[in-house]
């Protein structure tokens, strides 16, 4: 029998690790429902970071260096903006704002997000399902010691830096999930959390009513996004300690602990899996860190293998 899964993602590491599943599983057996309240307009230009980085790793185009972005890409466009005195400070590639471009107008012209995603993932040869998570607009809003800051604005103008204290879903509550979201995951024998921020990038999906409701009934596994108390990317650990949490495995499994069934940890973070087991899931230790495309098979791989050890629950 096939084995219908759907992923959770957001960032770079959510993006790796559905591109190992991709290659583990049949395209119509995977859904990928990505984070996108981070979206936001800037240069008149609908941007969508999160679904764009799924895109570009599925595509094969994703620049390996930087994580995010195409390859090859130039930056004729933003040097000379920034000749003219305009703002640089998000980083817009030549061949990437033709995506922009094309997603802003026929987002103008009154269609959805989803349909457009749908039309590029085709064009660019992905045969998975790449589904955004909201039509709707949400928005993340960090709550920090310098007053509440768009994402963007936190995370890329400010590199991080101010202190967080919490985080608002403006717009979750009215949204509605996208087409195809709440079908794809009454169908799915399994759900994954990926290895994504879990409060910026998994918590936003959550926020909309109608989709925590959807998959508490399914086993769900994630892998671990901190790795010996560390992010490989991103800024989840320094959050963590921010909120007076020591960043680790441990916490990221306290965090989801009412929706895991099994947590995948790195092998250095092995003397933590006691103590995540006494919080009622399973848990296997691996190495999780995902330097090449094989290294995202692999781990894929072994994450389905844990997560099939036991019967799943019939989808209802």
């Amino acid at each position: 029998m096939a084995l219908k899964v759907v992923a959770l993602a957001g960032g770079v590491g959510g993006a790796k690790l559905v591109d190992g599943l991709a290659t583990c599983l049949p395209p119509e057996d995977l859904t990928i429902i990505v984070n996108t309240a981070d979206d936001f307009t800037h240069l008149g230009l609908k941007i969508s970071p999160d679904l764009d980085t799924v895109l570009y790793t599925l595509a094969g185009l994703a620049d390996p260096e930087r994580g995010w972005g195409r390859v090859d890409e130039s930056w004729n466009f933003l040097e000379t903006l920034g000749e003219l005195g305009g703002p640089t400070w998000f980083r817009l590639g030549d061949r990437d704002l033709a995506l922009h471009h094309k997603r802003t107008q026929r987002i103008e012209r009154g269609e959805s997000l989803s349909a457009v995603m749908h039309d590029l993932r085709e064009r660019l040869g992905i045969e998975v399902t790449i589904l955004p998570m909201s039509d709707d607009s949400v928005q993340t809003i960090v709550g920090t010691e310098q007053g509440d800051l768009a994402f963007q604005e936190y995370f890329v103008a400010r590199r991080c830096e101010p202190i967080v204290h919490g985080f608002t879903f403006r717009g979750a509550e009215q949204a509605h999930p996208a087409p195809g979201v709440l079908q794809s995951l009454e169908a799915a024998d399994l759900v994954i959390f990926c290895p994504s921020n879990p409060w910026v990038s998994l918590d936003p999906i959550l926020a909309i009513p109608a989709i925590r409701p959807a998959i508490e009934p399914k086993p769900v596994y994630m892998v671990s996004p901190i790795i010996a108390g560390k992010t490989v990317r991103g800024p989840a650990a320094k959050m963590y300690s921010e909120f007076g949490i020591d960043p680790s495995a441990l916490a990221v499994a306290q965090h989801f602990k009412d929706l895991l069934e099994g947590f995948v940890i790195d092998e250095q973070d092995a003397h933590l899996a006691k103590d995540i087991e006494a919080l009622g899931m399973r848990v296997s230790s691996d190495v999780t860190l995902m330097q090449t495309r094989k290294d995202r098979f692999r781990l894929a791989q072994s994450l389905l293998q844990f997560a099939c050890s036991i019967p799943l629950k019939e989808s209802t």
